[in-house]
């Protein structure tokens, strides 16, 4: 309870518009992607990447700051997209 909380201060690459780089190959379970090729993130993976915890990320979410999609069981990722948007306005 004592240690103060210091944000993460992480920049996330720029998203190339480079199509000729994209492994259209399937990718063999159990491996993942670069940070800078992911499309989507999880609400807790992207409050990593923000430096808050991941219940901020679903206020954000309920209050319009993030736009994320819904998949499979009701599961939302974080477009990559939305993150940049929000770093930009803050």
């Amino acid at each position: 309870m004592g240690t103060t909380y210091q944000p993460a201060r992480i920049t996330l690459p720029a998203m190339s518009g480079n199509n000729e780089a994209v492994n259209t190959s399937p990718q063999a379970p159990g491996t993942t992607l670069p940070d800078s090729e992911r499309l989507a993130y999880s609400v807790e993976e992207a409050a990593q990447l923000l430096g808050v915890h991941y219940f901020s990320v679903y206020r954000m979410i309920q209050r319009g700051k993030l736009r994320p999609c819904r998949v499979l069981r009701g599961k939302l990722l974080v477009p990559r997209s939305e993150l940049l948007k929000l770093l930009k306005t803050e």
